[in-house]
This record gives C-alpha cells, sequence and structure tokens, in this order.
C-alpha cells in the first residue's frame, strides 16, 4: 500500500528492494513490472525459487552456482558498514526474460560452519533502463540501512514498545518514536567528523597505533547524550567520561578489523 500511495503521488523511486518476505510475493513483481507502474527491483528470493533460465527450461536458484566459474564471480561492496565496506563476492545470471536476472551474493570469509553465505535476488529491469552489475550490488544494499534504522528505533527509541489495540494509537506512537529518532539522526549526521580517527592500517602486519582516536557521533551515542539533559545516575564527568571510552573502543576494534582483513587478502 506504501508503494501504492508513493505512486498515485508520482514519487515512487526508480528502484524497489526488500527480502524474502517480498520476493516471493508474485502479485508484487507484477505490479512492479506491469506497464502502468514499470519499476526496476532488486527482491531477495529462497534458494528453492524456482526460476526460467530458458524457455524449456526451470530450476532452482542454487542450482545455478554449478555453472558457475571463478571469473563469473565479482568482488564488490554493496555500501558501507560500521567496520568498512560489505564487500561480497556477486554472480549476475541471466534468465529466460530478457529483462529479469538472477543476482547471487557469496560472503568472502566462511562463517563458523565453514560456509561461505549465500543470498539470492531476482531483479527486473524496466525496458530502455541502461543497468549494470554494480547497479543491481547498489540498490540491494540499500536495505541495509533501513534495516539498521529500525533496528535503533525499536532499540533506542522504543518503535516496538507499544501497548495499543487501535490503529490510530498505533500511528501516534509510531509518529512520535520515529520524530524522536529523526531529531536525533539529523544532529549526529552534522556533528559527524572523522578528523579524529587514526588512518586505516595499509599492511597485514601493520602495528596499531597508541590511540586509535573516537568514532564519529553515532545516533545511539547522541540519544545518551540528550538523555543526559533530562537526568542523570552518576556525575556527569562519569557519563562524559563512558561516553568517551566507548568511541576510543568502538575506534579500536574498526582497525583491528581493517587489519584483519588485510590479512585474509
Amino acid at each position: 500500500q506504501v508503494l501504492a500511495d508513493l505512486h498515485a503521488e508520482g514519487r515512487l523511486p526508480g528502484w524497489v528492494t526488500g527480502d524474502e518476505v517480498y520476493g516471493r510475493d508474485p502479485g508484487l513483481r507484477a505490479w512492479l513490472e506491469s506497464d502502468q507502474v514499470d519499476t526496476g527491483y532488486v527482491l531477495g528470493i529462497a534458494k528453492s525459487t524456482r526460476i526460467a533460465l530458458s524457455p524449456v527450461t526451470t530450476a532452482r536458484a542454487d542450482s545455478v552456482l554449478k555453472t558457475l566459474i571463478a571469473s563469473d564471480w565479482v568482488i564488490d561492496s554493496c555500501g558501507a558498514g560500521s567496520k568498512g565496506g560489505r564487500r561480497y563476492a556477486w554472480a549476475w545470471v541471466g534468465t529466460a526474460a530478457p529483462r529479469r536476472h538472477l543476482l547471487v551474493r557469496r560472503s568472502l570469509v566462511p562463517n563458523a560452519k565453514g560456509v561461505r553465505e549465500l543470498a539470492f535476488y531476482l531483479c527486473f529491469v524496466p525496458e530502455g533502463r541502461p543497468v549494470t552489475l554494480r547497479t543491481l550490488i547498489k540498490v540491494a544494499g540499500r536495505r541495509w540501512p533501513v534495516e539498521e534504522d529500525f533496528q535503533v528505533g525499536k532499540d533506542a527509541f522504543g518503535l516496538d514498545h507499544s501497548q495499543v489495540r487501535t490503529y490510530p494509537a498505533l500511528l501516534r506512537h509510531l509518529v512520535l518514536a520515529m520524530a524522536a529518532l529523526a531529531v536525533v539522526a539529523v544532529t549526529a549526521a552534522q556533528a559527524r567528523t572523522n578528523d579524529g580517527l587514526a588512518p586505516p592500517p595499509t599492511r597485514p602486519n601493520q602495528a596499531p597505533p597508541a590511540d586509535p582516536g573516537l568514532i564519529p557521533l553515532t545516533v545511539a551515542e547522541v540519544k545518551r547524550l540528550v538523555n543526559l539533559l533530562i537526568h542523570t545516575w552518576h556525575s556527569l564527568e562519569h557519563h562524559l567520561h563512558w561516553h568517551t571510552w566507548r568511541r576510543r573502543h568502538q575506534a579500536r576494534a574498526r582497525w583491528f578489523h581493517y587489519r584483519t582483513r588485510l590479512n585474509r587478502q
């Protein structure tokens, strides 16, 4: 309904992305592909989803892995994370429909079970719109900031902490929580600077800096500072000390994460 409202207002974005909940909805995909809407999408799908790879061949999405060779994979980042770019190996596979494609994402590092995690996306490219693999990767990565916003909203602003029974009451709670999140997020963005961070490592065996600096202010940290205007449990110096300690600790963790990546390359 949100997408339909945006389309009616002429504000529907050129690309839509979502997880498997939306990717397995044929009605949503058909609506986005319709001549009236004609909007591109990169939607997550299950590995068992049947894909028409040719006019006479339909197979599971994960079956294409057997046909891929090393040169079919491209390593690229789908967006910035708290510890650097979210780098994965990507493969772009054509289907029987010239405007539909299968995008495969594979982790660069095995998980605890020694398996490289996989994710599959069904893509649709509107007629007459040039597209590259990099574009599809960027669209797929746009889901992470949305997920992070919801997570911060739930953890720090009580987005899901309501006990209401009617839609108007729920809507009031959501609007107030999102408004508080927006105010703090804008404040954090305006105060954001990387001047205090130590330069990232350039060698796998590089010694850590004596002072890693401080990470930029996050939404969670700004919210903690705002809370100090209302009430404190200890002295102001005590809270500011732990505020600085957390930011320095996270800066140190980020530096070592970068160095670990160099060791794996």
